[in-house]
């Protein structure tokens, strides 16, 4: 197992869950859904999105073994789920209730505290990426998200950086929040640039630097520069 939380976070583990097993391409939850739990995933990757109302689908980020899904409003009235899990590869989760979780949380401060940061931690991945989007647009969008995979799936080789994940145009697009037609004529221009190379399906960024100098990058910490 791979521990992406903090020591802080320990503790979640040890409340009463349920387990729950899927298959890709269903859905830990659907937008719409009531929002009375969060997730643990054991295994497999779960991609967290929105499909807009013009039908287009739209990647937030995707979660992998070790990581939390929490998309509820602690100590309010239950809500609903704003965006959907879906399953990418066969998911193996633990299902933590809202009202377990808020009795353990008002008894274990330190707890809290861990749960507090974890959630802080999100809010800022969510806020810089919108922040790329608004600030440089489409172009923005693209090479702030091919950074971020850079420190989620990086893979230091002699040519560059080999983004170790699997995605079609389409995928990189949804992360986008753009067309498909768009990211092609964006990456072919970093091809012919020489900025990026593909290697058996997969994004090797030859020239990080342009990307960062081209976004004005501020450097984030590594923790805030993920899609996961």
């Amino acid at each position: 197992m791979t521990d992406n939380y903090s020591e802080d976070l320990k503790a979640l583990l040890l409340i009463d869950h349920k387990e729950k097993k899927l298959k890709k391409g269903s859905y830990l939850f659907r937008e719409g859904d009531t929002a009375d739990s969060i997730f643990y995933i054991r295994s497999g990757k779960v991609r967290i999105g929105k499909i807009t109302p013009d039908g287009r689908e739209i990647t937030f980020r995707i979660c992998n073994e070790g990581d939390f899904i929490s998309e509820i409003r602690l100590f309010c009235a239950l809500s609903t789920y704003r965006v959907q899990a879906k399953v990418l590869e066969d998911c193996d989760s633990l299902v933590i209730e809202k009202q377990k979780l808020e009795e353990t949380l008002l008894l274990d401060p330190n707890l809290t505290v861990g749960f507090l940061k974890m959630m802080g931690t999100q809010q800022q991945k969510t806020q810089s990426k919108f922040r790329d989007l608004i600030l440089h647009g489409k172009k923005g969008a693209l090479y702030s998200t091919l950074i971020r995979m850079t420190n989620s799936y990086g893979i230091h080789k002699n040519d560059g950086i080999l983004i170790d994940l699997p995605l079609t145009n389409q995928e990189l697009a949804n992360f986008c929040g753009m067309s498909r037609e768009v990211v092609n004529r964006l990456l072919n221009g970093l091809k012919n640039d020489e900025v990026i190379t593909m290697e058996d399906g997969k994004i090797i960024i030859r020239n990080l630097q342009f990307l960062k100098d081209e976004i004005h990058c501020e450097n984030c910490p590594a923790e805030i520069c993920r899609i996961d």
